[in-house]
């Protein structure tokens, strides 16, 4: 079928996510659709109102709650709680709060975006070369080690990593348990950076995996949010042991850097769509 008549929340137009909600949007015919899931525990006025800086959420919520229970407390003192299955339309001046240990989920096709906007403000947009990598068979790794020698051993792990991409003059933006996430303004760098990462850690026993992948992202004080993120961790889940796996992209930006790459073929990235080529890297670090 044509993408101008369905859509999949599985490639969504936009993913915004702040601590303890997620919204991913789509916009189809002339209508903006979103999916929002709440962790437990997400409360409006705790999570939204700073960045904001409003009193109150101030749009308006028409969409169908797919699952969980919210409370709802209006500026007006009217107080009640929506749930699993019910249709909703919620006036602006409000705050709501996740019950319960379960996330609530709604579709919203009024106030999709227009919660979002004091939010958009914030953020800027920038074009990175993004690095994951991780240890290839961690849990079976510390399994075998235990748990104090294998945070001995991680410890190094990461500072040899956090050496290598300073090295290459990038910043980490994340450790993720076995690995990190790092960011460079240069393809070429870290590409080269993630293929030292590898021999960096060798002599402790351990194999690590990477992938490199160019894209825009949204930086909003040290959150950094985009689908390029999603791209490239799911990059990473093809990667085999001791190899950097690029896209397409950022192959293109590297190769007058002296980098040669084998073609890895057409992979559809779990629950992106699309499919992407791949390449991994063959030589020139």
């Amino acid at each position: 079928m044509h993408e101008r008549y369905a859509r999949n929340f599985a490639s969504p137009d936009e993913v915004v996510e702040i601590e303890g909600v997620r919204s991913e949007i789509v916009d189809l015919g002339g209508i903006t659709l979103a999916r929002d899931t709440h962790q437990p525990g997400w409360r409006w006025s705790t999570h939204v109102r700073p960045l904001v800086g409003t009193e109150w959420c101030e749009s308006r919520h028409v969409g169908f709650v797919l699952r969980g229970q919210l409370h709802v407390m209006t500026k007006e003192g009217v107080e009640f709680d929506i749930r699993e299955g019910d249709v909703v339309d919620l006036p602006p001046g409000h705050d709501a709060w996740v019950v319960g240990d379960g996330v609530f989920e709604t579709l919203s096709w009024m106030g999709a975006r227009t919660w979002l906007m004091p939010l958009h403000a914030l953020k800027e947009r920038v074009l990175v070369t993004l690095v994951f990598t991780d240890i290839v068979d961690s849990t079976g790794i510390a399994r075998g080690l235990g748990d104090r020698t294998w945070g001995d051993l991680l410890a190094s792990h990461n500072q040899r990593l956090a050496d290598v991409v300073d090295q290459f003059r990038g910043r980490i933006a994340k450790l993720t348990g076995d690995g990190m996430l790092a960011i460079f303004d240069g393809a070429a760098r870290a590409i080269r950076c993630a293929m030292t990462c590898g021999s960096a850690v060798a002599d402790l026993g351990l194999s690590i995996r990477a992938a490199v992948h160019t894209g825009e992202i949204e930086v909003a004080g040290d959150e950094i949010h985009g689908l390029a993120l999603h791209e490239a961790s799911r990059i990473l889940e093809l990667a085999r042991a001791g190899e950097v796996l690029v896209s397409a992209t950022t192959a293109d930006l590297a190769r007058e850097a002296g980098l040669s790459f084998e073609d890895r073929g057409d992979h559809q990235l779990r629950g992106l769509g699309d499919h992407r080529h791949l390449f991994a890297v063959a030589g020139g670090g």
